[in-house]
């Protein structure tokens, strides 16, 4: 789908700040509200804006368990549907948030949740790689998360190293 300048800036405006009002987004793009309702409406009916989420920082949170994991699959891909049948039947799985073709030494990079290692560890050797077309698998646990989308995650307030800011 090809947008109009005013549509990339009102796409622009919401990836960085959903919660903005339909007031604020006209004022920023100099369209009236109508338009800007309009110009919304057509994204998300086009599926341009999928879907509003808000950035948790779960670090903070004392009582969240949840383990995230990156996933490096190797793939043997189907004639005529190449990657997309089994990147299909791997995003199907409920602990599958994300997945990925990549470039590189690996075809799939996939991101599971799941609420200890060893869920994770049970979700890749039985259910990940019994898969027919993967070959091989490598887990990175994910340990601390510094900066997702662009937004950096600022230490915990009992965190006592000095952030220099520059």
């Amino acid at each position: 789908m090809k947008l109009t300048q005013k549509e990339m800036e009102i796409v622009e405006i919401l990836e960085k700040d959903a919660r903005l009002s339909t007031e604020d987004v006209a004022k920023m793009v100099c369209l009236s509200i109508e338009e800007t309702e309009q110009a919304i409406k057509k994204l998300e009916d086009h599926k341009v804006i999928v879907r509003y989420i808000s950035l948790i920082d779960w670090g903070k949170v004392e009582e969240h368990t949840g383990v995230k994991a990156m996933i490096d699959v190797k793939v043997t891909p189907k004639r005529g549907v190449g990657f997309d049948e089994i990147a299909e039947r791997i995003y199907r799985f409920k602990e599958v948030t994300s997945v990925y073709l990549m470039s590189g030494a690996y075809d799939l990079s996939v991101i599971i949740e799941g609420k200890s290692m060893n869920e994770v560890a049970s979700f890749v050797s039985q259910k990940l790689s019994t898969l027919d077309s993967v070959l091989s698998t490598t887990t990175h646990f994910i340990l601390k998360k510094y900066k997702h989308d662009g937004i950096i995650f600022e230490p915990d307030n009992k965190d006592k190293r000095i952030v220099v800011s520059p």
